[in-house]
């Protein structure tokens, strides 16, 4: 299904199909009081992947319209990148620091997954996507209250969770903030490939090696709820599951997809490129690695070659970021803060 979740659709002025609740008999939960989980010590939070050349994209291509073939050589340089998704955590960091407001909460709204949104806060709702009409608009959901009025994630322990409803131009602010930016999709595939070649996924081609989950994906029929075999029905802490990649890397395919720096086409150069970056111009920007919605049967973008694209003014509670920081040649450490 190659429009898969329907995240594609979700741009600010995708409204235009009525909503009527179909889920009158559902009985919302009180979310529990348990305390803040501490944010991850900050030293570890980095990883120095050495330059080099490799294969981006695929000559199988799964996904014809998405652009993910062909494979093509390039070459990235030296780079850090965060060894975890950035965290609501790390967030609040930010925001108490910067008093940043995203663009979810100028807006207003945001796009919430149905099945994750108390009663009280969709009973009212009248729209949705056409096509996609399992994301609906949330009054009041931005990366703080991801499901709307009364979900903070400080209150229902979910300070480790990925910071979500963050739309590329707010993920951007946060890198700059960091002394860091977005990764290029070249770095960021380099990344989750994690020195190897033609994998399906950052570990191999097998799903579950020896029935162990890896990822936190669908599982299930979509767009019914996720059954969560692999433990979660939505996102994971950022740190489960354990490294995907000999890279030390965390949670690149699956729970949340993440934003780069370019901008989105399907018309790759592919003659050897080094530190490529993209088009100059577009009007969505790429993003990779797929996300807790995805699933073979519907959305097959949780493979390394995967990639989609939104809107920069976009945000869902399933799309989030990391971001990487140069590296200084001459010292082979950190630039120093922007």
């Amino acid at each position: 299904h190659s429009s898969g979740c329907g995240c594609a659709s979700l741009s600010r002025n995708a409204l235009t199909t009525d909503y009527t609740d179909l889920y009158n008999d559902y009985e919302s939960e009180e979310l529990s009081e348990n305390a803040i989980l501490q944010p991850i010590n900050p030293l570890e939070d980095l990883v120095l992947i050495e330059g080099g050349s490799f294969l981006m994209g695929t000559n199988n291509p799964i996904l014809l319209s998405d652009g993910e073939s062909p494979r093509r050589q390039v070459t990235v340089s030296s780079f850090y990148i965060d060894k975890y998704e950035v965290s609501n955590d790390k967030y609040l960091e930010f925001v108490k620091s910067t008093n940043y407001s995203t663009e979810s909460e100028l807006f207003g709204w945001s796009f919430v997954f149905e099945s994750a949104i108390p009663y009280n806060n969709k009973k009212d709702i009248t729209e949705a996507v056409y096509g996609a009409e399992w994301w609906l608009p949330v009054n009041g959901s931005y990366w703080r209250e991801p499901e709307g009025p009364g979900t903070d994630v400080f209150k229902t322990n979910r300070g480790n969770l990925p910071a979500v409803h963050i739309s590329w131009n707010d993920a951007k602010r946060f890198c700059e903030w960091k002394g860091g930016r977005l990764p290029t999709e070249a770095e960021w595939e380099f990344a989750a490939r994690g020195g190897k070649e033609g994998l399906m996924y950052p570990w191999g081609n097998t799903l579950k090696p020896k029935g162990e989950h890896k990822a936190n994906i669908f599982q299930g029929t979509f767009p019914q709820p996720n059954i969560a075999e692999d433990g979660y029905e939505f996102l994971c802490p950022v740190d489960a599951f354990g490294p995907q990649n000999d890279f030390g890397l965390y949670n690149m395919i699956g729970n949340a997809w993440e934003w780069v720096e370019d901008w989105y086409t399907v018309k790759h150069i592919t003659s050897p490129q080094v530190n490529p970056k993209g088009p100059l111009f577009g009007k969505e920007k790429a993003k990779k690695g797929g996300s807790f919605l995805c699933i073979k049967s519907f959305c097959y973008r949780y493979r390394t070659a995967a990639r989609y694209h939104s809107t920069p003014d976009s945000a869902t509670l399933n799309t989030g970021f990391r971001c990487v920081r140069d590296v200084d040649v001459k010292s082979n450490d950190l630039t120093d803060e922007l």
